[in-house]
């Protein structure tokens, strides 16, 4: 075991632990502001993000002016714009009239702001964090130990499997590893995704356009009553606002922890397009198969109840739920494409009397996104769905989030922090 220093290996204003797009937003919010003195730590060797659904063609839901810095600092030049530029992209993007970037190319966006940023450092593991005269001691692995007066905790959400899934033996995994898997998946003689939103979609569409090459059955099994469309209208999009947080953030728990529940499909939902597109293709292969019904199935209101595994296939048995009747679906393949959820990390175990919990056992975030008794000494990134509603995981909020924390951080607005920008009214 490394020897703990006896003193800092660095001390910092703030320390941001994890590095998805919302840690990496600020730390290219805050590399000019010269009063601010930051280091990220990222246990990665490299920038990832979703990398295991990289699928050919898949693109944000989001519009390019979700990046890490525009709606903070249109000036900034770390901004996805400035990366086409240098890249010799930005008349191609021009000219393909579409908003919304390839996903594989906003990671490679993320990594080129990365690169760019002296604040950053990778292949960093965070052990524990202490705290300890004012300060909080961030201890790593490498045996190096930081000093900081706040945290930004940027761990992100891990990969949700169900509980009946836990423990399978065989070779199940979640969508977050598909891309590294889909080619011994398609040597399956049926395959089985199960879930509702985009990434059960993209997979369920691809696996689809092969069923003839590899001649899999292909099931499709969600516990949702119907294959929901994400809600894109205009209005609708005014909730990722300022304005809808305060309104939010000021509701009974209970309320919200309901609201939760009821406003998935405000962020979880399938493109409509890409919906559009399974039906046609569905008809297509219909058509063409010359009276054969194409071997495949989709299935909604669906719950998994149990699951094993048994001569290199799964057993899954489900609860249709509106008509109350059980039934079985036999698998050699299973995509888990259920989601992701927080869990809090293990190393701020020593400092777990210095956070706010709410009556649910979760993060009780306050509305400047701080957790902590203090009220301004660590900071969320996401996770907080149940305090700020579907603007906690849209990338459109972040740079908004960022611009709150910085404030924060600075005790003076750096950055323009928008209050008010929805025609409609929340509250009465």
């Amino acid at each position: 075991m490394t020897a703990r220093p006896e003193t800092p290996t660095s001390t910092h204003d703030f320390v941001g632990i994890g590095l998805g797009p919302f840690n990496l937003g600020l730390a290219c919010l805050t590399e000019p502001i010269a009063e601010l003195d930051g280091l990220f730590l990222e246990s990665k060797p490299d920038f990832e993000w979703h990398a295991g659904m990289f699928l050919d063609g898949a693109h944000l839901q989001t519009p390019f002016m979700s990046d890490l810095v525009t709606l903070a600092d249109p000036t900034s030049p770390y901004s996805f714009l400035n990366y086409l530029k240098e890249k010799g992209r930005l008349y191609p993007f021009y000219i393909r009239e579409n908003f919304y970037p390839l996903r594989v190319e906003y990671d490679d966006y993320c990594r080129w702001a990365a690169s760019r940023l002296g604040s950053v450092r990778f292949d960093t593991t965070v052990t524990e964090v202490t705290y300890e005269d004012g300060h909080y001691l961030v201890r790593t692995a490498a045996g190096d130990l930081h000093r900081a007066r706040h945290l930004v905790l940027g761990t992100g959400t891990v990969p949700f499997v169900p509980e009946a899934c836990r423990g399978l033996d065989g070779d199940l995994f979640h969508n977050s590893q598909y891309m590294h898997r889909r080619n011994e998946l398609r040597s399956k003689k049926s395959i089985t995704v199960v879930g509702s939103g985009q990434s059960a979609a993209e997979i369920y569409h691809e696996l689809l356009t092969e069923i003839d090459v590899h001649g899999y059955q292909l099931n499709w099994v969600t516990r949702s009553p119907r294959f929901f469309p994400l809600e894109y209208t205009k209005l609708t999009l005014e909730m990722t606002s300022p304005d809808y947080i305060d309104y939010f953030r000021a509701l009974p728990e209970e309320t919200r922890y309901r609201l939760e529940k009821q406003q998935k499909g405000l962020f979880k939902g399938i493109n409509s397009d890409l919906i559009d597109a399974i039906y046609d293709l569905l008809y297509q292969k219909n058509v063409e198969s010359t009276g054969r019904p194409v071997p495949t199935r989709l299935l909604t209101n669906s719950s998994l109840v149990s699951a094993s595994y048994a001569d290199g296939a799964y057993r899954l048995g489900f609860h249709q739920d509106e008509q109350d009747k059980d039934f079985e679906i036999r698998t050699e393949g299973l995509v888990l494409a259920t989601g992701y959820h927080y869990e809090p990390p293990a190393f701020l175990a020593p400092v777990k009397d210095r956070l706010r919990l709410d009556g649910h056992g979760r993060f009780d975030v306050g509305r400047n996104y701080a957790v902590d008794v203090t009220g301004r000494g660590v900071f969320l990134q996401n996770a907080g769905v149940h305090t700020h509603s579907i603007t906690s995981p849209d990338l459109g909020m972040g740079a908004y989030r960022n611009s709150y924390i910085i404030r924060e951080l600075l005790g003076t607005e750096y950055y323009p922090v928008e209050k008010t920008i929805a025609f409609q009214e929340f509250a009465v």
